[in-house]
């Protein structure tokens, strides 16, 4: 966290302490004894680009590397990024039999060869899938290593499927995004050691608590206005700072505000880099027409006013374009709302989706619709800690928050009532302080609006 640093005490250079991480996380995955690590990774501290790293140091020491990721997206991302990095690198990119089953940007790869089939690909440096994918590989001569992407969005089932396929790993996730999807209920397993719905990474270290374990220090995403919230809030015993300082990236309007409560929210983000949209208290349906409206508008109002962004990559402003901006919800009906609000303000091109879908994805600006807007009661859904933290932690400038009064009541009402279970490992911080923690401080940031 970015505080005032004490007379006499040495300055944070985040680039030598994400350098100083990295550097013992290579040490540990090559030259280490322990069949794993582990590493935590906040939000935008550079998680991909320490898997490319990794990948490229295993492929340089001739040691054949399996990568497992957890969606098609994913893999492709990867991919191309090895091949922007080491163009002559020789990647497999194993595929199901679907139609369409990677992005055609591959096919313009010479050096990357595509097959559904794990035997076509054999004897290539690098060879990246699903980990669904890889569940149906067989092999009588494992991998030397994997590198497990997103592995605390695995769960640990889809874990022990993938396990002897290789001999050594690389584990690196983020812990405080939303828990792996499961569909089905799993209060039999809770507090068993072979929990099939709980994380890769917490199933790994029960059964191996001796793992090294490291950290990456430093998001290269958050700005120093907003990683001193979310690390404190989400990130209570891995905290982090932001690789940028106070100053370092200004967002401004080339058009005035009008007065308006969208405006002036607006105003407010790009001085503190938080802003709070405040509705009257209601209970409303969960596609609250009102806010679905607010939200709609301070997009459309972010875009007319001409926006700019100054930062560590562009010194010169660079206009804040649609595919900049995304919008963040907690449901679909309530992401499919907002789109047709946008398109009645005939505003394109602005990503608005769900926190599941937003997650790992990164944006200039984001307005998030409040998960507890409106809402008679606060269900564990909507308390869930990965919802609010990737809902807070997308934006390189500026969060809009647009929500309801009466969270604050809301949640005192309905406190955390989940039952405590034998052998399950209990949550810190919850949702019901992390939401509070982040309300308190956007009360900070506040405007109201009535319409």
């Amino acid at each position: 966290m970015n505080r005032p640093l004490s007379a006499g005490a040495p300055a944070f250079d985040p680039g030598a302490e994400a350098g100083r991480a990295t550097a013992a996380i290579l040490h540990d995955t090559l030259h280490g004894t322990h069949r794993g690590v582990v590493v935590d990774s906040p939000p935008g501290a550079g998680k991909s680009t320490l898997v490319v790293r990794a990948a490229l140091e295993l492929a340089g020491a001739g040691r054949p590397l399996m990568v497992i990721a957890q969606t098609n997206a994913q893999v492709d991302d990867l991919v191309l990024r090895l091949a922007e990095k080491a163009p002559d690198l020789p990647v497999g990119r194993l595929h199901s039999s679907d139609t369409d089953p990677y992005d055609k940007a591959l096919d313009d790869l010479g050096h990357v060869r595509k097959s559904s089939k794990a035997a076509d690909l054999a004897g290539l440096g690098v060879v990246i899938s699903t980990a669904a994918k890889w569940a149906h590989v067989k092999t009588t001569e494992p991998w030397t290593h994997a590198i497990v992407d997103e592995a605390y969005q695995m769960r640990s089932d889809a874990l022990l499927a993938v396990a002897g396929l290789f001999e050594r790993a690389l584990f690196v996730g983020d812990p405080g995004q939303l828990d792996p999807f499961s569909i089905v209920g799993a209060d039999q397993w809770a507090g068993l050691s072979y929990d099939p719905s709980a994380s890769a990474v917490s199933t790994l270290l029960a059964h191996n608590p001796e793992l090294p374990q490291h950290r990456l220090p430093v998001s290269w995403r958050l700005p120093a206005s907003a990683a001193p919230l979310v690390s404190d809030a989400f990130y209570p015993y891995t905290p982090f700072r932001s690789g940028t300082d106070h100053g370092d990236r200004r967002l401004s309007f080339g058009v005035p505000s009008d007065g308006s409560g969208p405006d002036r929210v607006l105003d407010e983000a790009a001085a503190s880099g938080w802003g709070l949209l405040e509705l009257p208290a209601r209970h409303t349906p969960r596609t609250d027409p009102e806010a679905v409206g607010a939200v709609a508008q301070v997009v459309r109002r972010l875009l007319d006013r001409g926006g700019a962004a100054v930062s560590e990559r562009s010194p010169d402003p660079v206009p804040l374009t649609a595919d900049r901006v995304a919008v963040g919800t907690a449901h679909r009906d309530q992401a499919a709302a907002v789109r047709a609000a946008l398109a009645g303000l005939g505003v394109t091109g602005v990503a608005v989706d769900t926190a599941n879908r937003l997650q790992g994805r990164e944006f200039d600006v984001t307005v998030v619709l409040h998960p507890l807007s409106g809402r008679p009661d606060a269900t564990a859904f909507h308390l869930e800690t990965g919802r609010l933290c990737v809902l807070a932690s997308r934006h390189r400038h500026a969060c809009v928050v647009v929500c309801r009064e009466g969270v604050a009541d809301l949640l005192d009402q309905h406190p955390s009532t989940e039952p405590v279970q034998l052998g399950v490992t209990v949550k810190f911080p919850d949702g019901w302080e992390a939401n509070h923690a982040v309300l308190a401080h956007l009360t900070e940031h506040r405007v109201r609006y009535r319409g």
